[in-house]
């Protein structure tokens, strides 16, 4: 995906490539995202903006993986390998993922702000970090990392 392009245009040129590479799961993959943005945009009776788009994929990354972690419980190998394919496909639209050390220094940052000082100030720390790190870290690390850090404090 090229960064000059919006996701939107990045998609389009990522469905043509994928349909003249004959690479149908990574096409049904690619053709569900556009799906899952248009079905966003009727319901809003809006184009989304790069904003919004973000967030549709954001979303299809975590259904992925609330999917992947489901059939793994269910041992539905065939099912793990199919959403590991597609997670795989959608990531590549996030952008740069943040390390575990950068979400530490983030997060000792916004408990230093909220003040929080254990773990009943985890809403005041989640809701000023999460519009900082979305898209950009999965979720439930971040909360994990959170916790840990207000438990090791309070």
């Amino acid at each position: 995906m090229s960064s000059s392009k919006t996701l939107r245009e990045s998609l389009e040129a990522d469905i043509i490539t994928a349909m003249k590479d004959r690479n149908q799961a990574r096409l049904d993959a690619l053709r569900f995202l556009k799906s899952a943005i248009q079905m966003e945009e009727k319901a809003k009776l809006k184009t989304l903006d790069e904003a919004a788009v973000l967030q549709v994929v954001v979303r299809q990354v975590n259904d992925r993986r609330e999917a992947i972690r489901m059939f793994t419980e269910g041992k539905r190998d065939d099912l793990v390998a199919k959403e590991t394919g597609d997670l795989a496909v959608l990531e590549a639209y996030l952008p740069p993922q943040m390390s575990r050390d950068e979400l530490v220094a983030l997060i000792r940052q916004v408990i230093g702000e909220v003040g929080a000082i254990g773990g009943q100030d985890k809403g005041k720390v989640m809701g000023k970090l999460m519009p900082q790190v979305r898209g950009k870290a999965d979720g439930a690390e971040v909360n994990s990392i959170v916790v840990e850090m207000l438990e090791s404090a309070g």
